[in-house]
């Protein structure tokens, strides 16, 4: 049976005349590992890809270290955010280098509003609840939570290895309001994810329509990513050769 790789590989030449780079941008609780999986199939279309490391100590400080992974990369900027990295990619996005944005049940923010007002309005999803705060006001996800919220549709190795390279984020940075919204100048693309536990599906399906996103919905836990990368490549993909 031809790999999914394998497929992808055969319109790598297309994908590589439309040049460029994919800057990816993790979300909150996950690193640039949490890209992984997309990675490689991105990369056998002949994209190159540049995965974000995250500080998550301020909005502003990563908005900062995605501005560096864009000043660098080659080509035009497909840039793509997964849950809190939507924030960081709205404010970001305004780089003239950056073609389109890509959110994967990530917060797309209105100009003067943070991710908790994105969310007010919808039942408060289940995840919220694992979510722990240490002495210098980091949180962190519990290992229960990651297994029942975050990640519940991956195996348990997977989870536990989300669970060991997590990155704490500063818990204020859900409560800084965006200054900038790169999609209302920009093409975007949206994957709702439809068994999310993280951010209410019905919230993610309304900021998809309140940017006016090219949607996509898949039957997915929050980490799109790693439970269906190939569906979150062939968006990506869309965006990059649009």
């Amino acid at each position: 049976m031809t790999s999914i790789v394998a497929l992808l590989s055969i319109a790598a030449p297309a994908a590589r005349a439309a040049g460029g780079t994919i800057v990816l941008v993790h979300g909150a609780f996950a690193d640039g590992s949490s890209w992984s999986k997309v990675i490689p199939l991105l990369e056998a279309r002949g994209l190159k890809v540049i995965a974000v490391q995250l500080p998550m100590t301020s909005l502003a400080d990563d908005v900062a270290a995605t501005d560096r992974a864009i000043d660098r990369a080659a080509g035009p900027v497909t840039l793509v955010g997964h849950s809190w990295g939507g924030t960081v990619i709205t404010q970001a996005g305004v780089s003239d280098k950056v073609k389109a944005l890509v959110y994967v049940a990530a917060f797309a923010n209105q100009i003067g509003t943070n991710d908790q007002d994105l969310v007010k309005d919808y039942p408060a999803a289940p995840g919220g609840t694992e979510i722990v705060a240490d002495q210098a006001g980091f949180a962190h996800l519990s290992d229960a939570g990651i297994v029942k919220h975050f990640a519940p549709d991956l195996p348990p190795a997977e989870q536990k290895l989300i669970a060991a390279t997590q990155g704490p984020i500063r818990a204020g940075n859900f409560g800084e309001r965006a200054t900038a919204a790169a999609w209302s100048v920009k093409p975007s693309w949206y994957i709702v994810a439809e068994n999310d536990h993280m951010i209410p599906p019905a919230a993610e399906q309304a900021m998809a329509n309140a940017i006016k996103a090219h949607t996509t919905t898949v039957k997915s836990s929050h980490v799109v990513m790693l439970a269906h990368p190939e569906a979150v490549a062939k968006v990506i993909e869309a965006a990059a050769v649009f």
